[in-house]
This record gives structure tokens, C-alpha cells and sequence, in this order.
């Protein structure tokens, strides 16, 4: 799931807001899974995120939550991550700062 951000959005009440959150997301995921965005790699996280892959290694991909989701076919293979569940994970991360 991404984030949604509507600070400075001006919306009639907390539940309106919460309701076109929830909308905007779902939409996102839906398209995403028509695009076949089931799984990412560093380079799509980058891109995705706007952070660089040395900042995701050493902030992100290195946390225990990141490393329980990460797919690997070899020890040192290419690592991949579901997407929604990378997005949800970097959410909690990224919400302790």
C-alpha cells in the first residue's frame, strides 16, 4: 500500500478524509496488481520511494520486519520483497522517525 498524504487538503470532516484515503489506496493497489507489481527488487524500491538504494540498505532493507519478507533463491542471489507487504512494512519503519 503507499502512502497518501493530504496535509493541507481541506476536507469536511476526519471520516471524509479516512474514506478518500482508503479509496485512493485501493485504487493504487488495484492498478498496480493490473501492471503485475506483485514483487519488487531494490532498483523498483528506489525508484517507487525516491530514496537511493544505498539508503534503503542501511535504513530499511537491513531491519529485521524488511529481512522476514525478503525472497531469495540463493544465498547470495537477487532479493526481492511482495510489494504490499514492503509498503506496509516501510510504513511502520518510516513512521518511528
Amino acid at each position: 500500500m503507499f502512502l497518501v498524504d493530504f496535509e493541507g487538503v481541506e476536507v469536511f470532516n476526519k471520516n471524509d478524509k479516512k474514506a478518500l484515503r482508503q479509496y485512493i489506496e485501493s485504487q493504487i493497489d488495484k492498478a498496480l496488481l493490473e501492471l503485475g507489481l506483485w514483487y519488487i527488487d531494490i532498483e523498483r524500491m528506489s525508484k517507487l520511494t525516491c530514496m537511493s538504494k544505498r539508503f534503503l540498505e542501511e535504513e530499511i532493507v537491513k531491519d529485521p520486519r524488511m529481512r522476514v519478507i525478503e525472497i531469495r533463491k540463493t544465498d547470495d542471489g537477487k532479493r526481492w520483497w511482495p510489494y504490499q507487504e514492503a509498503f506496509e512494512t516501510m510504513r511502520e519503519i518510516t513512521s518511528k522517525w
